[in-house]
């Protein structure tokens, strides 16, 4: 067995991936404020700490999650860009941002509501395929 993994059990493997403090964050981040370089995540709300930023963006890329590429204008910045599998996880960032709104929101009044939330409210699926479809779009997505 793989010593990244705890056991068999596909939930417990999946959270053994995703399920820590960061890794989310980075990927929601990705998907829906269209941050793609290092310095986009460090100076985020959330604060992640660089040596962890450093790790979770390790740890994605080498799941294929995520992949890395030099910017076009400036070989030495690196950007992180969502694969299929990172894409993958739309759903479940859907679900979590629906599962908050509803359940959360009485313990943290600050939780935004602006129109994703709305639509997220409204219909799910729908959602999930406007939000894929704009990442492919505002990055020049391809599957490599």
């Amino acid at each position: 067995m793989n010593s990244d993994f705890r056991c068999k059990c596909p939930i417990t493997s999946a959270l053994d991936i995703v399920g820590d403090k960061w890794t989310l964050v980075i990927i929601k981040q990705m998907l829906l404020e269209e941050k793609k370089t290092f310095k986009d995540f460090s100076q985020s709300d959330e604060a992640i700490a660089s040596n962890i930023l450093s790790s979770r963006l390790k740890m994605l890329e080498k799941y294929k999650m995520i992949r890395k590429e030099k910017l076009p204008h400036n070989q030495k910045t690196n950007i992180y860009l969502l694969t299929e599998k990172g894409l993958g996880l739309t759903p479940t960032i859907v679900e979590l941002t629906h599962w908050s709104d509803s359940n959360l929101r009485e313990y943290n009044s600050s939780i935004i509501s602006d129109s994703r939330i709305e639509m997220v409210r409204n219909n799910k699926e729908e959602s999930i395929k406007m939000i894929v479809k704009s990442y492919k779009q505002n990055t020049g997505y391809n599957k490599t």
